[in-house]
């Protein structure tokens, strides 16, 4: 928030709101939508705050597998509607994030780093070399 919208509505108490934006310089329609954004993000805060413990009690039940898609798919099953954008910026934020169960997947061929690079069979032709 701004010094001046700060500043009015500390002074607002004690003076109008018209009287303190022109004063000021201020358009009193800014204020008042300036107040308005603040408002509705305080909202959207808080119904951030509860998803993200939904997301989290998910998350927990399913043993820290469950990613974005499914994380997405199993609240849209439960009612809840949201989008999947808004559920990867909340995961990303609150550090909630998958477990792979392919995480140190080893392979059993090792590569023998002694060996010698197998030779180029094909015979190529370089342009103005013939």
């Amino acid at each position: 928030m701004s010094e001046i919208h700060r500043f009015i509505r500390t002074e607002k108490a004690h003076f109008t709101v018209l009287l303190l934006c022109a004063a000021l310089g201020v358009a009193r329609s800014s204020y008042y939508a300036r107040e308005a954004g603040e408002q509705a993000r305080s909202v959207r805060e808080r119904e951030g705050l509860a998803l993200v413990h939904e997301i989290t009690v998910i998350h927990v039940a399913s043993k820290s597998t469950y990613g974005v898609p499914r994380i997405h798919a199993q609240l849209r099953r439960q009612g809840r509607l949201v989008n999947r954008k808004r559920v990867e910026r909340l995961m990303r934020e609150h550090g909630i994030a998958e477990h792979s169960r392919r995480a140190g997947h080893r392979t059993l061929t090792r590569a023998d780093r002694r060996a010698a690079p197998a030779p180029n069979q094909l015979t190529q032709r370089v342009a103005g070399t013939e």
